[in-house]
């Protein structure tokens, strides 16, 4: 690969930078969104601590929203971007910019199988679809679609479809969301924010009191088993998550794989096991021979988008 290029993955909590050049991709650095007023000013502070080496020339950006000519506005951060107004402003050659769950479906043929851990199903259908949803700030889908050639990716905005219940206490939950919500997507219940939602919601059904509003404690006490309610709502998750993973396979085809990605789940994938996560990904009627066999993996890599993103730029050079 030509020249030295910046990766940027930003979502709507962290961003985080690294340099590529000749192919490698470099130390890793990681910023808080809420602390630069917009990309640009985060980028010229990254650029201005990391000024060793030949200056970069092209920009590759995985962004957490839908990508509208060649611009983007963050779904959980003010930040707006434009690969216009980034290549004028620092002089790129090239700026790439993408979903950031299109730039880790991207990554997929690139991941190995150190890379993730097996939760349950048979063996990857070659040449088959494949997807990828992830809880983390928002809750993101992609799908890449395997070929002869160049693999095509799938940007979907999945994350916002209307939540189903599974049973009759998640349609107790889900009545008690709406009330506040008016629409219940995926998201509403699968994200950070999320858990927290479920928790709250739980609590108040079963008239419990609210000790805590903060995910990770959520997610540290369900595991420990110190708390009921926190137990409660992240089985929840974990059985809500293994709902939607299910509708996106059958809705794509996926028996590529299913892949699990963002910086949630990773933190308790021992509990994501043991929870009723498989059972309810294949819980659809005469399809659950369809389903059993389709595998599903979990992403330990630090940052899938990265690895998208140099695919990305590589494909761009190609075919000049």
């Amino acid at each position: 690969m030509r020249g030295t290029a910046i990766l940027a993955d930003i979502g709507g909590t962290n961003a985080r930078f690294a340099r590529l050049r000749h192919g490698r991709i470099g130390a890793r650095r990681r910023v808080r969104v809420a602390d630069y007023p917009s990309f640009s000013a985060a980028l010229r502070a990254y650029l201005r601590d990391e000024n060793g080496g030949p200056a970069p020339v092209r920009l590759a950006v995985a962004a957490a929203g839908p990508i509208v000519g060649g611009k983007v506005r963050l779904i959980n951060s003010p930040w707006r971007l434009s690969a216009n107004a980034l290549r004028a402003a620092f002089r790129f050659k090239d700026v790439i910019l993408v979903n950031d769950f299109a730039a880790i479906a991207r990554a997929l043929p690139h991941l190995t199988k150190a890379h993730s851990v097996p939760i349950g199903g048979g063996r990857s259908m070659p040449k088959a679809p494949m997807a990828v949803l992830g809880p983390g700030t928002g809750l993101g889908v992609a799908g890449l679609l395997p070929g002869s050639g160049e693999p095509r990716v799938l940007v979907t905005e999945g994350g916002h479809v209307t939540m189903a219940p599974g049973n009759v206490r998640e349609s107790a939950i889900l009545d008690l969301l709406r009330e506040r919500f008016s629409h219940v997507s995926a998201e509403r219940v699968l994200s950070g924010d999320g858990l927290v939602n479920l928790y709250r919601a739980i609590a108040e059904l079963d008239g419990r009191p609210i000790e805590t509003a903060d995910a990770a404690r959520i997610t540290e006490w369900a595991v420990a088993g110190s708390c009921r309610t926190c137990a409660a709502a992240l089985a929840m998750f974990c059985a809500m998550l293994g709902t939607v993973a299910g509708n996106l396979a059958l809705t794509l085809g996926a028996r590529g794989g299913v892949y699990l990605a963002g910086g949630i789940v990773p933190r308790f994938a021992p509990y994501l096991a043991a929870s009723a996560f498989r059972e309810r990904f294949e819980s659809k009627g005469r399809f659950r021979t369809y389903l059993k066999a389709v595998p599903v993996r979990l992403i330990i890599h630090p940052d899938p988008a990265f690895l998208g993103l140099r695919a990305l730029l590589e494909s761009s050079q190609h075919r000049r």
